[in-house]
């Protein structure tokens, strides 16, 4: 019997997302008010923000699906797809903040790398990965 088709999904504008940002600039603007912080700082250290405010404003759309016989996934307006004949190994690699980066092995030896907003959580992609009989490779905190 086939495993029915996995599915999963994510949207750029999310509550936490907008909490986050709200309480960054929320700080930023209190050290203006409350301390004097010069606005050349402030405008310096809300930089880092700008992709994040960028996704808020576009809500780009992210996922997965892995079905019997292919892994398809996007990512705004990246895409890819691969039969699961053509994987050799499907490889997940945690690294030393913790992330979880997935890569298709294939059995030309080229790797593709899943983009990480595409993930799901990834012990429930390992085990998807295993009901459809791919082989999964877990290394730990590897430099590369």
């Amino acid at each position: 019997m086939e495993a029915s088709a996995y599915c999963f999904s994510r949207r750029g504008r999310s509550p936490r997302l907008l909490g986050l940002l709200i309480c960054i600039y929320g700080a930023l603007l209190a050290a203006i008010l409350l301390y004097d912080a010069a606005l050349w700082l402030m405008a310096l250290l809300a930089l880092p923000t700008l992709p994040a405010l960028y996704d808020l404003y576009t809500d780009p759309e992210a996922g997965l699906r892995l079905d019997g016989t292919s892994l398809r996934w996007h990512s705004g307006r990246r895409h890819g797809a691969v039969t699961l004949d053509e994987i050799e190994h499907m490889r997940l690699d945690t690294r030393w903040d913790f992330s979880v980066r997935v890569t298709a092995v294939l059995c030309n030896g080229k790797k593709l790398r899943l983009p990480a907003e595409s993930l799901p959580p990834h012990r429930l992609l390992e085990s998807e990965m295993l009901a459809r009989g791919l082989r999964v490779e877990r290394h730990h905190f590897t430099p590369f």
